[in-house]
């Protein structure tokens, strides 16, 4: 499992080349052909591929992830007349710092956010979205074979759903299934949600309602 001695360059090697992946391509479909004037915050970049695909549609776009590493690689991906339109910070997300954007891409990265600072990780999350903005990402659930990891976040249908509660769902699926991680077999048991923030969309007091209540 990755961590802050995990070799990052071995890993961006084995994936080197990969496509977008296909929760950012769906979402895409969502907004308007001309999408210059909105802004996306890809969380937990990585190697930054879905950075540099919302940046060739046109996207403006804000790259966050917690190491140096995957914010130079998406750098080297990015043609010198889109840089313009990209911003970078390197944060770990329980320090990230979030402005409002149209849609917020956080591909099985906020799971590795502290327990203890999920809540408020959440609430940035929430309150960036613009009305009518979209989250879509990743959740671990309590059955992931990383699940025993004191430093991660792991959820149950019914905690994610209660996170959720406010926005308007449009996409739902949970995997609980065998398979592969770049660091070998794994087992997968993952929340990908869709949900977008209506106009009057929950608030911030709102929102923590399902930490109080846990």
């Amino acid at each position: 499992m990755p961590d802050e001695e995990y070799n990052w360059d071995e890993y961006y090697k084995k994936i080197q080349g990969r496509e977008p992946r296909q929760l950012l391509l769906d979402v895409l479909e969502k907004y308007p052909a001309e999408v210059s004037s909105l802004h996306a915050i890809d969380l937990g970049c990585g190697d930054g591929t879905e950075s540099a695909y919302l940046l060739s549609r046109g996207w403006s776009v804000l790259a966050v992830d917690g190491t140096e590493a995957g914010i130079e690689r998406l750098r080297d991906k990015v043609p010198s007349e889109t840089q313009v339109r990209l911003q970078t910070q390197v944060a770990k997300f329980e320090e990230v710092e979030l402005p409002m954007a149209d849609l917020i891409h956080a591909s099985y990265g906020i799971p590795f956010c502290h327990p203890g600072q999920f809540p408020a990780l959440w609430n940035k999350i929430a309150n960036a979205l613009n009305q009518g903005g979209r989250f879509a990402g990743q959740f671990f659930g309590v059955r992931d074979s990383w699940a025993n990891e004191p430093d991660m976040t792991f959820h149950t249908e019914e905690q994610v759903r209660s996170m959720l509660d406010g926005l308007e769902i449009e996409y739902f699926f949970e995997e609980d299934a065998d398979g592969h991680a770049a660091s070998g077999p794994k087992h997968w048991h993952v929340f990908t949600a869709v949900a977008r923030k209506m106009q009057g969309g929950p608030s911030t007091e709102e929102k923590r309602k399902f930490y109080e209540t846990r």
